[in-house]
Order: structure tokens, then C-alpha cells, then sequence
């Protein structure tokens, strides 16, 4: 499988594309059908407790697998998530980088189901699970 956007042509898409949260993530690899993608944790991520919110995890999750849609077939920014299941698994720690480790099991015509793995930079276990599914719109 070949890739259809490398690692600078995704990067590009999210700044012209989604300048919003272009600074909220970075992306570390790109293979195909994977990507690694990086979130710094700010105050912003935390929740009372010292712990990183689960809407920020569930963030990091969508826009990895997103990411790893678009590596495979183009720029199409109207691909949405129409389902997502996450299962919260430990505490991330409150001054590490999340890290996500995105990977499609499928890709259709018209669906992306993927399986994202969350981690706190440089602690074992992974602190979260994802999976998602996307609908790709029609060419």
C-alpha cells in the first residue's frame, strides 16, 4: 500500500485546513495504514485531580485516526467520525506528552474503522483505547 500524503503533506493540510488545533498535536511517523502522533500536554488537557481530561484523550484519538485516513487516500477534509468507543484504562500522568499509536483495520470505499492506543510518554501501559469508525465521502 502506498501512501496518498506523507508526513509534511499532512501537516500542511491541518495548518491550512484546521489551524484551530494545528498547534494541539504533532505528528511523529507516518507509514501506511499507521501514524504516531504526539499531543504536549498544557494546562488546558487537565482536569481537577492532575489528570488529563477525557475529552482531550478522546481528541487525540480522532485526529490520529483522521490523520492515518487521509495518509491513505488524499486530502478529504469531509471524512467524520460516525462512531467512537473509548475505554479509559489508567491515570495519565499530568506532565508527560500523550502519545497515540493510530492504526486502520479497515479502509472501504466508504468506511475507515481504526484502533487508537493511548500512552503517557515514557510510562507502561497504554492509559487509554479507541476505536473508531469513519465515514469517507464520495469521490
Amino acid at each position: 500500500m502506498n501512501l496518498a500524503m506523507d508526513k509534511a503533506a499532512l501537516e500542511a493540510f491541518l495548518a491550512r485546513d484546521f489551524p484551530q488545533v494545528g498547534d494541539d498535536f504533532v505528528l511523529e511517523e507516518v507509514t501506511p495504514m499507521v501514524v504516531r502522533v504526539r499531543m504536549p500536554v498544557a494546562e488546558r488537557h487537565l482536569r481537577p485531580g492532575g489528570t488529563v481530561s477525557g475529552p482531550s484523550m478522546f481528541a487525540l484519538a480522532d485526529v490520529s485516526i483522521y490523520l492515518a485516513i487521509l495518509a491513505m487516500i488524499g486530502p478529504k477534509a469531509l471524512a467524520v467520525t460516525t462512531n467512537c468507543s473509548i475505554d479509559f484504562m489508567r491515570k495519565p500522568a499530568a506532565d508527560r506528552d500523550l502519545i497515540c499509536d493510530a492504526r486502520l483495520l479497515k479502509l472501504g470505499r466508504v468506511l475507515a474503522v481504526g484502533d487508537a492506543m493511548i500512552f503517557s510518554d515514557g510510562l507502561e501501559g497504554a492509559v487509554a483505547r479507541a476505536g473508531l469508525t469513519y465515514s469517507i465521502p464520495p469521490t
